[in-house]
């Protein structure tokens, strides 16, 4: 198998783990902060459901997965996000994610469920403090 960019694999896991970090952080930052605005501009109270608390998640978890701390957990905690905003907002739309505007979500909760099990690599505080607690 020919292979165009293999020997860059690390690299283009972080990428992937930081930008979409970042894209899912700007979702909560619109939920909870207005910025950037949206189509219905305005903001919901920080603790409303579903709104709210999904704004709190994607902020945090987001935050986290960019910078690579305690991945594991904020990747699986943002995975579930997705899967139940899935359900509960998107799936009442019809059944095909593209006419329910919920492939996005399906594709967060797939991406952040695979950083759960293989963590956030290099680029990455969680990778800095493994390397302190194995040096003699």
């Amino acid at each position: 198998m020919f292979v165009v960019i293999g020997r860059f694999t690390p690299q283009t896991f972080a990428l992937l783990r930081i930008v979409s970090g970042l894209l899912f952080m700007v979702h909560g930052t619109q939920k909870l902060l207005g910025v950037p605005a949206g189509p219905k501009g305005g903001t919901v109270p920080p603790f409303s459901f579903p709104a709210g608390i999904g704004g709190i998640i994607e902020l945090v978890c987001g935050a986290l997965i960019t910078i690579g701390l305690m991945t594991g957990i904020a990747a699986f905690i943002a995975s579930g996000e997705m899967a139940v905003a899935y359900f509960m907002v998107h799936a009442k739309g019809g059944f095909w994610p593209i006419l329910n505007k919920g492939e996005l979500a399906i594709l967060f909760c797939f991406v952040f469920f695979y950083f759960a099990a293989h963590g956030a690599g290099i680029w990455s505080v969680d990778s800095l403090l493994r390397r302190d607690k194995l040096a003699p």
